[in-house]
């Protein structure tokens, strides 16, 4: 029951709400979705860490609520399009990564966004209790949760990829060498 996106949705992924993979021409491996423009300054943090590890992506705004047959046919039409992570930020009910992962088979990464009275643990909450049979990866609420959830879209990618194998073992070399280690021992040495 794969059907083709419409032509708005066509047009937002060509157009994506923030910048897409440097190249044009490459086609995104991941998108990044979320329910409204202003979730951008979070989510535009996964979008940072694909960029560092040279991951085509897209970003894309599309709402669970607002337009959810452009969604559920944006999410159907994803793996024909060589899409092979789906990573989506939402906040309150955060209804959009499980709205997205009942239309594809792809692996879907929920980021729970800080919005409302609550803070994000309504969202940290809604993203976390999917249904059986509809599973969402959910990531830490907010920024955190956006940049490790392009760590593990990586990380999935990287399973069929050695180049991208190594540049994580090289990133978190990198995180090593960045920890000080012993900064002091009482009572010292003598």
């Amino acid at each position: 029951m794969t059907s083709k996106p419409t032509k708005s949705i066509t047009k937002r992924a060509a157009k994506p709400a923030a910048r897409s993979s440097a190249h044009s021409d490459v086609k995104p491996l991941v998108a990044i979705l979320m329910g409204s423009a202003s979730d951008l300054d979070v989510m535009g943090e996964s979008a940072k860490v694909l960029e560092e590890l040279g991951i085509a992506h897209e970003v894309v705004v599309t709402s669970a609520h607002r337009s959810p047959l452009e969604t559920a046919q944006y999410a159907e039409a994803a793996r024909d399009r060589g899409l092979q992570v789906l990573i989506v930020g939402a906040g309150l009910a955060a209804h959009l990564a499980g709205a997205v992962a009942a239309h594809t088979t792809l692996p879907v990464l929920g980021v729970p966004l800080e919005s409302g009275p609550l803070r994000g643990i309504d969202a940290l909450l809604a993203t976390v209790q999917m249904p059986a049979g509809v599973p969402v990866g959910t990531l830490a609420i907010g920024t955190t949760g956006a940049r490790n959830a392009a760590l593990l879209a990586v990380q999935i990618l990287a399973l069929s990829d050695p180049r991208l194998a190594r540049a994580l073992l090289d990133r978190k070399a990198e995180m090593t060498a960045a920890v000080q280690g012993l900064v002091r021992r009482f009572p010292e040495d003598r």
